[in-house]
């Protein structure tokens, strides 16, 4: 391998965009929230699929809830409250969905806005 392709390869990393927590964050809701949509399609032949989306999604909003009560969060305490309000939302909203009492789509509606809020650059 001649020094030029040493130097190509070397580099080619460096190339790779970096993925910052937001873009982590946004991909996991984005993969989550498609789960539950493409489960929800499905009807009942979908709910063993639904039931694990939803479970994934709850973990995922307590995880952000300990992240949002942690000393070192900088986001404004009105956004903080907003997001601790949307996570306790979602916490009894999953749990009348997985009892077949209530549709997934405004747990698809809230992950689809903070998607938003996360590709916008809000804080």
């Amino acid at each position: 391998m001649n020094a030029l392709l040493k130097a190509k390869s070397a580099y080619a990393a460096a190339k790779a965009p970096t993925r910052t927590a937001r873009n982590v964050e946004y991909e996991i809701l984005a993969r989550i929230t498609h789960r539950m949509i493409v489960a929800n399609s499905k009807g009942s032949d979908g709910f063993k699929e639904l039931v694990a989306a939803v479970s994934d999604n709850r973990k995922l909003w307590k995880l952000f809830t300990s992240d949002l009560a942690r000393e070192g969060n900088k986001l404004p305490t009105e956004l903080k409250q907003r997001l601790f309000h949307l996570a306790r939302f979602t916490r009894e909203h999953s749990s009348k969905v997985l009892a077949r009492k209530a549709s997934v789509q405004p747990l698809v509606e809230i992950n689809t806005a903070i998607m938003r809020g996360l590709r916008s650059g809000a804080s």
